[in-house]
């Protein structure tokens, strides 16, 4: 899908979409929850929908109207063999595997050739560990076997999703557990979303020091009537309207969340005033629309980025791909970014968004001060299938072309 933006100017209400991270959570939580759940604020994208595809899979039943699911839990710990399907999600993906690892048989797990290319080093060495089968054959990943109770070493600067994985599977388990996490520990927020996901259902995770989690065994999910909060992730596109000239209330962001990218007022602000230099490691999903901020401002300077190269895109490579359109420079390093200061003008061709929501959502806002055109819009639908008609509702100029 090809859409185009002329230059206007955002005003008007938005309401902050339901957190996609809590969302998953949420659901795995009441998923595994033994009765009947209601989880309220869910929004159809396709990661969410990908979470629901899975946990039917392993046997949970649900419904759903309008943004409320009614879910009826399942026991993963009775054999089942089953495929599930995880769609381009790596949040869904890597919950499950674990999960999959409760009932000693074996599940193949489906998922894009993107995200089939991520990570899954965590995983393997413990199920090397265990003598637990894992075969990833670039296609699907295949695993049957059983976790046992113990201690669990992880690395902390891989992804944050391995951690949360295990902490929803191993209070299942028969015995006691501990998961110790070598630093440097980055995105640190998305595991405390995980252990106080788990607590709306009754469900114990605590950190015992700043390097591990004690996970205490025979536990069991309570069903419960929990709400999604607003999610600053995708919030922060909007409010980036803002800091382009733009008047737009987000509304519905809880001022006590535990999100870790409700830090980008703050990191706005910094763009707004000069060029800093800003660690962006523990909200790597940020780093699209940083850039792009820091392109149409003063510059900056981003380090801790050396992850974003293992996300739906390379996003810092392909940024500066499509920033270099716009006349901006951008270096790219192993583990930092720097946006040069320019005179940025409109693209002289037609950006593309590489299979990136948060790509794509960054461009689109750029676009608002100098029009312009985006090949592969439709990858908002990964987590806000609504966020073009949302910009039309604030009077972003915007219209769907047809390709030739």
């Amino acid at each position: 899908m090809k859409i185009k933006i002329e230059k206007s100017k955002a005003m008007g209400i938005v309401k902050a979409p339901p957190s996609k991270s809590m969302a998953h959570r949420m659901l795995i939580c009441s998923g595994l929850a033994q009765g009947t759940s209601v989880v309220r604020g869910i929004a159809p994208s396709e990661d969410v929908l990908a979470t629901l595809d899975c946990l039917e899979a392993l046997g949970a039943k649900y419904s759903v109207d309008g943004d409320t699911v009614t879910m009826t839990g399942t026991d993963a710990t009775l054999p089942n063999s089953n495929e599930l399907f995880c769609r381009e999600s790596g949040s869904t993906l890597r919950f499950f595997i674990p999960i999959c690892l409760m009932s000693g048989s074996s599940h193949v797990l489906h998922g894009s050739e993107t995200l089939l290319k991520r990570p899954m080093s965590v995983y393997e060495d413990i199920c090397k560990e265990q003598g637990i089968e894992f075969e990833n054959d670039g296609k699907t990943i295949k695993v049957g076997g059983m976790l046992k109770p113990g201690n669990y070493r992880v690395k902390g600067n891989i992804s944050s999703q391995f951690i949360s994985g295990l902490i929803f599977a191993l209070p299942l388990l028969d015995g006691d557990s501990t998961i110790s996490i070598a630093p440097p520990i980055e995105s640190c927020s998305y595991i405390n979303l995980t252990i106080d996901a788990l607590s709306q259902f009754g469900v114990e995770a605590k950190w015992t020091d700043e390097r591990t989690i004690f996970i205490k065994g025979n536990q069991s999910y309570k069903p419960g009537e929990v709400s999604v909060e607003g999610d600053y992730s995708n919030a922060a596109f909007f409010d980036s309207l803002n800091a382009l000239g733009g008047e737009v209330t987000v509304e519905g962001l809880s001022e006590n969340s535990l999100q870790g990218d409700r830090v980008y007022s703050k990191y706005f602000e910094m763009l707004k005033r000069g060029t800093p230099t800003i660690h962006i490691s523990d909200c790597p999903d940020l780093g699209p629309v940083l850039f792009a901020l820091a392109a149409c401002k003063n510059g900056g300077v981003f380090t801790g980025t050396a992850r974003l190269k293992i996300k739906e895109s390379d996003r810092a490579a392909s940024m500066a791909q499509e920033l270099e359109k716009f006349g901006v420079s951008v270096k790219v390093n192993d583990d930092s970014v720097v946006v040069y200061p320019a005179d940025f003008h409109e693209p002289n061709e037609v950006l593309n968004g590489h299979n990136d929501h948060r790509i794509v959502m960054s461009l689109a806002c750029m676009l608002t001060l100098t029009g312009g055109e985006i090949n592969g819009a439709e990858a908002v639908s990964k987590s806000m299938p609504n966020f073009f008609e949302t910009l039309k509702q604030i009077g972003i100029k915007v219209k769907e072309i047809a390709d030739n």
